[in-house]
């Protein structure tokens, strides 16, 4: 029998609530969170043993997206849900990040986390709901999660912060930031922002951890009826302590030596050999593992390269904890893409290749909330030999994702409206060196790439990553952090702004918290890192082009009448099919009337517009049009103008004399020049030929007399 436990509480003006005990009952723990009417179920299930010979912590987190929750049925052919979108990607290592730490240091068994959503409600985002469910989830299985934590999203409206502001809320936010931690302090941060300062950043994150601190309480209170038995904690024995201890008389110095090689290959080639002469002195067959032996290597370089960092200040590259490695920017790298930059930093390079197209180019996300269209596309891309490896090749992981949303963040707020710049703009990131951070490296090089392309940006932006070594009440910042640094650090910090402010934050803290101190620290560091960034970046591009390139689509924007849209594209779009086939432009059409033509030279284009002009054109009054006799009747001649229309050419007005049958002046197929003299309240039209001189075109003048005998 299972007994069933709640918690509610109010929380930034709505009701959350948890339950466990109803739903999923065999799971380790399981929690239905519920913020409004969005709810989420959470479940996290941790096998009992380690796999033999393990030396990582095989976690794996998946925030599943379902149709129903929004009362929709999947697309497709199978109308199933299909592979995780990029939203649900992103969502998965929101909530890994800031949990992963917090299991207990030589806790290696398999452990795997679920989100579903079950009901969203377009006001509660589900993302931080499948967060705080997370938490409440690994609390209370028992497995040694050092826990609970809390997250929030913060927006930053008319100079106020809003604690987990609605959908209608952020569009009015020059913030979306989400903040994850425990009671003690920051665990992971993520945000999109309008060039804010930095001290507006770091209030905001105090604000959404201070915001989430009754979440904790609130999955305490829950823990405290429903925690199952405590798993035990692994705790490392005297065997394996007096092995690292041995390892690193025996082999320390060498570390220190291959540490203290500058260049990463030679390092890494140094390393490799002290570690295979560790294993091969220390390992004893059927007694000793050499995986063991490589991972008390991975303790003792940490040890080394922290220690030298806090005692001497000096890094792996000999750089103080300030300096950023040499920059080479350089833009136009390629000849025949709209915009491209090659930004190198040290060992980290990034080829940044921008692509123009048309509204046809568009992405269209189906997601929870509706279908939306994306104009800006940012693909990040990270093949093995960037790292001198082999690796697999195969789909986008998530890895490529995550990074190319941060860089995505960083460089949107500076785009410019769809309505100042028609095009969808697509960015890919081939990342072809890397040692540091490639995120930030693409961040620049895309900002070179967009303005070479004649992308008006508002002002160039810039990344930097920085990165955390703390031992006890000591800690050093690091700016632009190696990917050695990354590993053994303990905090991973991306900053990307422009000189007047901040676009994108992403942190990752490796150990339990870091305080407001450290932060303020980072961000102060990464304001000076960013701005001599920009002052190389300028080297090579200091604005945006004035130009498109040669090869870029020329766009010409302009609008129709709505009721127009329909003979524009005509039965089953054979119209508009047959101008983009016939001119090789083109051609889109919002709903609104809007109409989009584009195309690689300026001729087809141009017979595209004249084209669409011509269907929507109407009769003006006292306007000559060059026309063609349709049909012949006692009173007059129906006359086709604009290859569409009709009009009546009555006897009177067809010569300046009277005249006794039509048929003796007009023959149908007649070409006839007309002039339109009136249209009535019924659109019929009314021409005139009289006074039109039949070989120009042009009106002939008439003298007064003439004219009070037409007027009689």
């Amino acid at each position: 029998m299972f007994d069933i436990h709640t918690e509610t509480i109010e929380w930034a003006g709505r009701t959350l609530s948890f339950e466990t005990g109803k739903m999923a009952r065999q799971a380790d723990g399981a929690v239905v969170a519920k913020y409004g009417d969005t709810m989420i179920l959470a479940t996290a299930v941790g096998a009992r043993t380690m796999k033999s010979g393990q030396d990582f912590f095989p976690l794996s987190v998946h925030y599943q997206e379902k149709s129903y929750a929004a009362g929709k049925i999947p697309g497709g052919f199978f109308k199933r849900e299909a592979r995780p979108s990029d939203h649900a990607t992103l969502t998965s290592r929101l909530i890994d990040r800031p949990i992963r730490p917090l299991f207990a240091k030589g806790f290696l068994n398999e452990v795997q986390v679920i989100c579903t959503t079950l009901a969203h409600d377009f006001v509660n985002m589900p993302d931080i709901l499948a967060l705080i469910a997370t938490s409440a989830a690994l609390t209370i299985s028992g497995m040694p999660f050092m826990g609970p934590i809390g997250g929030a999203r913060v927006g930053y409206i008319d100079g106020e912060f809003v604690l987990n502001p609605t959908p209608e809320q952020m569009e009015a936010s020059e913030l979306d930031l989400i903040v994850a931690g425990t009671r003690d302090g920051v665990l992971m941060v993520e945000s999109e922002a309008n060039e804010l300062p930095e001290d507006i950043m770091l209030d905001a994150v105090m604000f959404g951890w201070k915001g989430f601190q009754p979440v904790i309480d609130m999955i305490i209170a829950l823990a405290e009826k429903a925690a199952k038995e405590p798993w035990d904690i692994p705790e490392v024995s005297d065997e394996k302590v007096a092995l690292q201890k041995k390892l690193q008389d025996q082999f320390g110095s060498d570390f220190e030596g291959a540490y203290g090689l500058t260049v990463k290959q030679e390092r890494q080639k140094r390393l490799a050999e002290v570690r295979d002469s560790a294993v091969e002195a220390l390992s004893v067959e059927g007694e000793v593992d050499g995986a063991m032996i490589q991972g008390l290597c991975k303790s003792v370089e940490s040890d080394i390269v922290r220690g030298s960092i806090l005692k001497t200040g000096n890094r792996i590259d000999g750089r103080d904890t300030k300096t950023v490695r040499q920059i080479t920017a350089e833009a136009g790298v390629l000849p025949r893409a709209h915009g491209s930059a090659l930004f190198t930093r040290g060992e980290t390079q990034g080829l940044i290749v921008a692509t123009l197209g048309t509204g046809q180019d568009e992405q269209i996300i189906d997601a929870l909330e509706g279908e939306y269209k994306e104009n800006f596309l940012l693909h990040y891309n990270f093949p093995s030999y960037s790292v001198g490896e082999c690796g697999r090749v195969g789909p986008v992981g998530r890895r490529e994702i995550g990074h190319g949303k941060l860089a995505w963040r960083a460089i949107h707020p500076l785009l410019p409206s769809k309505e100042e710049f028609p095009y969808t703009i697509r960015v890919v990131s081939e990342i072809t060196e890397s040692n540091g951070s490639s995120s930030m490296a693409t961040v620049c090089g895309t900002s070179l790439a967009l303005m070479d392309a004649g992308v008006p940006l508002a002002r160039p932006i810039a990344g930097i990553a920085m990165g955390l070594i703390k031992e006890g009440e000591d800690f050093a910042v690091l700016t632009d952090i190696l990917g050695d640094e990354d590993h053994l650090g303990d905090m991973d910090f991306k900053v990307a702004g422009t000189e007047k402010g901040i676009t994108a934050l992403q942190m990752d803290i490796k150990i339990t918290s870091i305080t407001e101190e450290i932060m303020k620290v980072a961000l102060e560091q990464a304001r000076d890192g960013r701005s001599h960034i920009l002052g190389e970046m300028a080297k090579s591009l200091t604005g945006t082009r004035e130009a498109l390139s040669d090869f870029a689509p020329q766009m010409t924007k302009f609008s129709i009448p709505r009721d127009k849209i329909r003979e524009v594209i005509g039965s089953g779009g054979a119209v508009i099919r047959d101008i983009v086939e016939t001119t090789g432009a083109k051609v889109n059409i919002e709903d609104d009337g809007t109409v989009c033509v584009s195309s690689t030279d300026v001729e087809s284009g141009e017979k595209a517009i004249a084209w669409i002009k011509d269907i929507v054109a109407t009769a003006e009054v006292d306007t000559i049009y060059d026309g063609k006799v349709v049909r012949i009747v006692d009173f007059g001649a129906f006359v086709n103008i604009m290859n569409k229309t009709d009009g009546l050419v009555h006897i009177s007005e067809i010569a300046d004399h009277r005249i006794g049958k039509v048929s003796d002046v007009l023959k149908e197929g007649q070409e006839v020049k007309v002039k339109c003299i009136a249209i009535d309240d019924k659109g019929r039209i009314k021409l005139s030929m009289k006074f039109i001189d039949q070989e120009t075109g042009e009106e002939i003048s008439q003298s007064d007399d003439t004219q009070e005998a037409v007027d009689a």
